[in-house]
């Protein structure tokens, strides 16, 4: 477990809790100077987000209520820009736009990737800033994948503050229709 994931979530509540369900040990060595990493992104997150074609995304409201939306594109809609920056093409859903609005005020947002048939899960947590097509149609252009029919409207692109591999034990295992064609042709 990489230091940025604990300095995020290991907050003194959390602390609180660890001591008292006898978890605190194990944890606090992530709080120490010598630990470090979990910022910038190697060949391994590289090769996983590449491969997503979805991801669970929060923001919070002004009023401070977490909102959860789910994103989706063609695998590797989500872009690697470098070690610690990464975005997508934001394309029109239902018109509410309530995580594009909870962006513009509140700029941290958390990130899901979810690899069902193999039980993987990266969390990833960062600061946004939305570029709508006006404000900058070549870096909107270049986030869009040009075989895929929707339309952006903005690309959000993710400064990461930390990630975390999240423990397999409660995953379900889940296929795509695709993923199940795969299968069916290896046997």
């Amino acid at each position: 477990m990489p230091r940025a994931f604990a300095e995020i979530a290991f907050t003194p509540a959390v602390q609180s809790i660890q001591k008292q369900q006898g978890s605190a040990a194990s944890y606090a060595k992530f709080l120490k100077p010598e630990v470090s990493g979990g910022d910038r992104l190697t060949a391994a997150e590289a090769v996983f987000i590449s491969e997503r074609d979805g991801f669970y995304q929060a923001s919070v409201s002004e009023t401070g209520w977490p909102y959860v939306q789910f994103r989706g594109g063609p695998a590797g809609f989500l872009k690697i820009l470098s070690p610690t920056q990464i975005a997508y093409a934001d394309y029109r859903g239902n018109r509410q736009y309530v995580s594009a609005g909870n962006l513009t005020l509140e700029n941290r947002l958390s990130l899901i990737l979810m690899d069902y048939p193999n039980r993987r899960r990266l969390k990833i947590w960062g600061h946004a800033t939305i570029v709508s097509t006006e404000e900058d149609a070549a870096a909107v252009a270049r986030l869009h994948d040009p075989n895929y029919k929707a339309v952006p409207e903005r690309a959000v692109i993710i400064t990461i503050d930390a990630f975390d591999w999240n423990c397999p034990q409660h995953i379900p295992q889940r296929y795509t229709l695709d993923e199940l064609q795969d299968l069916e042709l290896l046997r």
